[in-house]
């Protein structure tokens, strides 16, 4: 490890006395220099969360000396950790069908660096947002669906993110239900938008049910992937206020700034390693 090497340490672990203490001592041990912590202790699921970011201008030891030492504390903790440099972003798949707002935030995002993540391809089942990924310079995959050949595009995603190393793949208001065996696969590394304030007005056309219900205010929620559609881990969520006087067409495009923003925000603070899931919740180490 040199100098300039920025890294963050997510972990959890039974809750125990002195847990932290134990990490950040061997943390302080090794040299590192800590510039960033916040952690969390549930006491329903007992179990402790913590995220420390560091660098390593003081540190003691090499890389695999320093990663023998965490396996070293993990194993008597029962402690789940992951550790990465700062500077290996995570790569992304975005799948998107043919509304194009949540994907122009996060490109936008992507190409002005507010956002840690390496975009290496953008798929989809239509053809309608190949102009505007081109224009990006990001790859541009087109892989139509229907109900007989559902199996068969689904082994294209996932043979695309292993071709380009994918660690997310982003459901940027992409019109198709996975399948479950696909949910399983991508566990923890698929996030999804929905266009409500999750959990009421689940499934199609939740804006339509919104306003039937006459709510008085309307949201996004981003979310990992699962089986159960649309009842994974919630990331992040977004409301703004409405009255009896909007009209469904006034609520879907009031909706798509909420959907991008919470979409967005969601992508960031996983990039940055600060969701952890927590049974069928996350905590977010902010």
């Amino acid at each position: 490890m040199t100098s300039s090497n920025h890294y963050i340490l997510t972990w959890q672990c039974p809750d125990n006395t002195g847990v932290l203490a134990k990490v950040s001592q061997s943390l302080f041990e090794h040299g590192a220099f800590i510039t960033e912590t916040s952690q969390y202790s549930d006491p329903y699921t007992e179990t402790f969360f913590s995220r420390i970011a560091f660098d390593d201008r003081n540190l003691t030891v090499s890389a695999s000396e320093f990663i023998e030492a965490l396996d070293a504390l993990a194993k008597p903790l029962s402690m789940k950790y992951k550790l990465r440099n700062m500077a290996d972003v995570p790569n992304v798949v975005i799948a998107v069908s043919k509304d194009d707002h949540c994907l122009v935030s996060l490109l936008t995002k992507w190409k002005s660096g507010a956002l840690p993540i390496n975009i290496v391809a953008v798929m989809s089942n239509h053809q309608d947002c190949q102009a505007l990924v081109d224009w990006h310079g990001v790859p541009f995959h087109h892989f139509p669906v229907t109900s007989e050949s559902k199996a068969e595009q689904e082994a294209k995603i996932l043979t695309l993110m292993k071709e380009t190393k994918a660690d997310l793949l982003v459901l940027a208001r992409y019109m198709q239900i996975l399948s479950d065996d696909l949910c399983q696969q991508l566990s923890g590394r698929a996030i999804n938008i929905h266009h409500s304030f999750l959990p009421s007005f689940k499934g199609a056309r939740p804006y339509h049910q919104a306003h039937a219900r006459g709510v008085k205010v309307i949201g996004a929620t981003a979310h990992y992937v699962t089986a159960n559609l649309d009842e994974g881990p919630i990331i992040a969520q977004e409301v703004k206020s409405i009255n009896h006087t909007f009209t469904i067409k006034q609520m879907v495009h009031m909706g798509h700034d909420l959907e991008a923003t919470a979409l967005s925000h969601a992508v960031r603070i996983h990039a940055e390693q600060r969701v952890c899931l927590n049974g069928d919740k996350t905590v977010i180490l902010a």
